[in-house]
């Protein structure tokens, strides 16, 4: 199979099998599995601009929290259908993406990391105001969403089950596309644009606009997954939008591995085990075991987690040589 002119590798399946060994082995952590679906997707979603485009942001969840909106407000004023609903989801926040794109990628480093803070502060504060809480639900949020069955058929039930096909379903068709998008010539002068900017725009490359389609398709698909998360939840909240859930899927991120495509996926599962085990462990600081893995991670694999598997494995072939 090819996306673009890449060749899928046989390694490339691995998350897939691992999904679907979790769905028929370890049905008691479907409702888990859905939710670091979603994360992988936003991460995803961030490793496009972050580690493909070199664009530093801690206000995605802007964008998150809008299609999350979007998908709840849809379904309770217009229609229930959850495939219409990420359709609206996904357009709301290209679009959002696409105007504060404009105007935040003339910027650079410090400016634009507090143009994006301040995006999400905004867009925060609207959702949590007076005047919008007949459509966002004020600080309450929107609870009981009406989501209709998928396709007609496949109604989300109390197990989880309908709920993880749909989210393995929209991952792997937003990972195509971001697949095919990083192996594409597009994606090839997005990195140039990461490495070099002056020296890609002497050659005549068209920067700002190329890093704007990116940064556009990235907000979208961080508006997908938002999405996602309120018809698998049938709600949505103000913890979508805040300054929190972007640092953690930062996080994520770099736990993974930052312009490694799949660090977006191991990277939300490591963070998500992590937490839910440290929490049990010790409940007032498993923040900190979270902070020391991040400093061995930055401190001795640069990479990320994939870095450091990259670092073993080229060591074990040396050593059979």
């Amino acid at each position: 199979m090819y996306s673009g002119s890449a060749r899928i590798r046989i390694a490339e399946l691995l998350p897939w099998l691992v999904a679907a060994a979790v769905y028929f082995l370890a049905p008691t952590y479907l409702p888990l599995g859905g939710y670091v679906m979603i994360m992988i997707l936003f991460a995803l979603s961030l490793d496009l601009i972050v580690g493909y485009g070199g664009i530093v942001t801690l206000g995605h969840s802007a964008y998150f929290g809008l299609g999350a909106y979007t998908a709840g407000i849809f379904a309770v004023r217009v229609h229930g259908d959850p495939l219409l609903g990420l359709l609206a989801a996904a357009l709301a926040a290209a679009l959002f993406g696409a105007i504060t794109g404009a105007v935040i990628l003339r910027t650079r480093a410090l400016t634009l990391l507090m143009l994006t803070l301040a995006i999400t502060s905004i867009v925060y504060e609207v959702a949590s105001s007076v005047w919008a809480s007949p459509l966002t639900g004020g600080s309450d949020g929107l609870h009981s969403v009406p989501v209709q069955p998928v396709l007609g058929l496949f109604k989300f039930d109390m197990f989880g089950k309908t709920a993880y096909l749909y989210c393995l379903v929209v991952l792997a068709v937003c990972w195509w596309i971001v697949r095919t998008v990083v192996h594409s010539p597009f994606g090839a002068a997005l990195v140039g644009s990461r490495e070099n900017p002056a020296r890609m725009e002497a050659i005549g490359a068209p920067v700002y606009r190329r890093r704007l389609v990116a940064y556009t398709l990235s907000c979208g698909l961080a508006g997908v997954a938002g999405a996602t998360l309120t018809h698998t939840t049938a709600f949505a909240g103000l913890s979508t939008l805040g300054f929190e859930i972007s640092g953690e899927v930062l996080v994520m991120l770099v736990l993974g591995g930052v312009g490694r495509l799949y660090g977006a996926f191991l990277g939300p599962m490591v963070y998500i085990v992590a937490r839910d085990y440290l929490a049990k462990q010790t409940p007032e600081y498993w923040t900190m075991g979270i902070g020391v893995l991040l400093v061995l991670i930055v401190l001795f694999a640069r990479g990320g987690m994939l870095g450091l598997a990259d670092a073993f494995a080229k060591r074990y072939s040396r050593g059979k040589k």
